[in-house]
């Protein structure tokens, strides 16, 4: 009897923890570069030039942080910067792995995201959401102008459609 309720302490624990005693985002402020998005205290460093394409490569970063696709562009650079991460993982796994993109189903329009690089923060403002299929990569692919894209799977827990924010900068 004693087992059974150690191991179901662990497994959900972790997600009670989110929901019961949400604590502020942990920031690596050292980090070079680096995401926060205030409204849903959602915050995590950013992994450049990672291949969105390659399961084996993008899985492992998305560990550690939010992944920037490979051949986009940096932020404040005039180009489409394109940004993906985990909304959910296993439930043993959900505060002991980068889920940093857990709450951006609930962003509206105007909400702050800001972009740290080399310590200096670049503003956007969410300016739509739109949910894909994952055929749909010519968001991706093709350069949508001056935008931040943040990428999740959606509903959460699977990896049924692709959840969209688009942000405009806002400096």
């Amino acid at each position: 009897m004693v087992i059974p309720i150690i191991l179901l302490t662990y497994v959900y624990f972790p997600v009670l923890q989110v929901y019961l005693f949400p604590n502020p985002p942990m920031i690596d402020m050292s980090a070079d570069y680096f995401l926060e998005i205030p409204s849903i205290r959602a915050a995590g460093q950013i992994i450049p030039n990672v291949d969105p394409w390659e399961k084996g490569k993008y899985l492992p970063e998305l560990q550690k942080g939010i992944a920037q696709a490979l051949g986009t562009s940096l932020p404040g650079e005039g180009g489409t910067t394109y940004l993906f991460a985990h909304s959910f993982d296993d439930p043993w796994n959900i505060t002991r792995y980068n889920t940093a993109f857990y709450k951006i189903n609930q962003l509206n329009s105007g909400d702050e995201i800001l972009v740290y690089r080399n310590g200096d923060p670049l503003k956007y403002k969410v300016t739509k959401k739109i949910t894909v299929s994952p055929k749909e990569v010519q968001y991706i692919k093709e350069d949508q102008g001056n935008v931040l894209i943040l990428q999740t799977c959606t509903p959460i827990g699977t990896d049924w459609n692709r959840l969209l924010v688009f942000a405009e900068p806002d400096f």
